[in-house]
């Protein structure tokens, strides 16, 4: 008998502890419930860990000297209440008023990239260089319709910033911001892209924004987003508010880049227009137009000398198709028609009350006015 438990004794031990593990690693084969929920195990890493630098000065160090610090001037009307005596006859004397800013290099040649608000109506641009020197700035050109502006000065040896691939970024991503906040003198902010393609934001004509938590403030604006290697990624542009609250908006630097060109061999920026207005459908229009869909792009407004009027579109008709392709969100339409060259035609699919319509219309070129649509 002692033989036999002897024998045995050993592969029932195992057999206990075999079952004992089951019960606890897979309850559910013997109809228990499970005891606790089952966790994604970690993926192995691909090569070294992975770590960040302890250090960003790399990076700031090879594009600061391509952000400049900008203070334009221009005269404004004095008012009763800016001075608490009359001046005499011909004794008055026009007021000046400072903006600050901010602009990046982006040739050795002098050109610059900055915000069209910082140097709106400006009489006079001072550009204040990392390394001490100051000239003035010559006004290339602007577009208000991507708050955007180009610069040139001439002196030498200046640097000028690496230009990153604003389309390779990811959510996530560290970024630096450089500029002249305040006024305060050249300062660094860190942060991550916080999102790509933001727009219907209120701010520009055409907007395709990177937003960034990297500290955006006044006097940031045409400043510089670099990557964590120090390329050039976005033209700072905006704050949701009077000042940082994580929330800020740069402008691609491929959007800026294709502007920059345009401004300097056209002296405006070249896109394609039909002269219309859309909204996108509510209520409130479809009582207007007497729609029958609840959903869509409608017309709101057309020029009577643009290119739709001329290709017979009306106010009221709801855009199906531009070029054959589906027509979601009135913003992203106007893009399409904008990345046209005057002279191309455009195939446009509307439904009319109950009728779809087949319409083409030849793009022309949008006027340089603010109001233009």
């Amino acid at each position: 008998m002692y033989k036999a438990l002897r024998y045995l004794g050993w592969p029932v031990v195992c057999g206990v502890l075999v079952a004992v593990l089951i019960i606890q690693r897979y309850p559910q084969w013997l109809g228990l419930p499970a005891s606790q929920a089952r966790l994604e195990s970690a993926q192995p890493s691909s090569g070294a860990r992975q770590q960040g630098p302890v250090s960003y000065a790399d990076a700031a160090s090879r594009a600061a000297p391509a952000v400049v610090s900008l203070r334009s001037t221009k005269a404004v009307k004095r008012t009763q209440s800016d001075s608490a005596k009359p001046e005499r006859p011909g004794s008055a004397k026009p007021v000046e008023e400072l903006s600050l800013g901010s602009a990046v290099l982006m040739s050795h040649d002098g050109y610059l990239l900055t915000n069209n608000h910082v140097t709106l109506d400006a009489e006079s641009i001072v550009v204040a260089l990392a390394d001490g020197r100051q000239t003035l700035a010559k006004l290339i050109g602007n577009d208000p319709a991507t708050d955007l502006a180009v610069l040139k000065i001439d002196l030498p040896n200046l640097p000028a910033i690496s230009v990153g691939d604003s389309t390779a970024i990811r959510i996530g991503d560290v970024v630096l911001a450089i500029g002249n906040p305040f006024g305060v003198g050249q300062t660094v902010t860190m942060g991550i892209i916080s999102a790509t393609g933001r727009n219907q934001l209120g701010l520009n004509t055409y907007e395709d924004f990177i937003q960034t938590d990297a500290a955006i403030n006044l006097g940031n604006s045409g400043g510089a987003l670099v990557d964590a290697n120090g390329n050039l990624i976005g033209i700072n542009t905006a704050i949701l508010s009077g000042g940082s609250q994580g929330i800020g908006f740069a402008i691609p630097i491929k959007l800026a880049l294709d502007v920059m060109q345009s401004i300097i061999q056209h002296g405006q920026v070249i896109r394609g227009w039909l002269g219309v207005a859309v909204e996108v459908i509510t209520p409130e229009l479809v009582k207007t137009y007497g729609l029958k869909v609840d959903q869509g792009i409608v017309v709101t407004d057309i020029d009577p000398e643009g290119p739709a009027h001329k290709a017979g579109l009306r106010s009221g008709d709801v855009l199906l198709r531009l070029a054959g392709q589906p027509v979601k969100d009135g913003r992203l339409a106007m893009n399409q028609i904008a990345r046209k060259q005057p002279g191309d035609s455009i195939a446009i699919e509307v439904l009319r009350q109950d009728k779809t319509l087949q319409l083409k219309a030849g793009v022309g070129l949008r006027p340089l006015m603010e109001k233009a649509r």
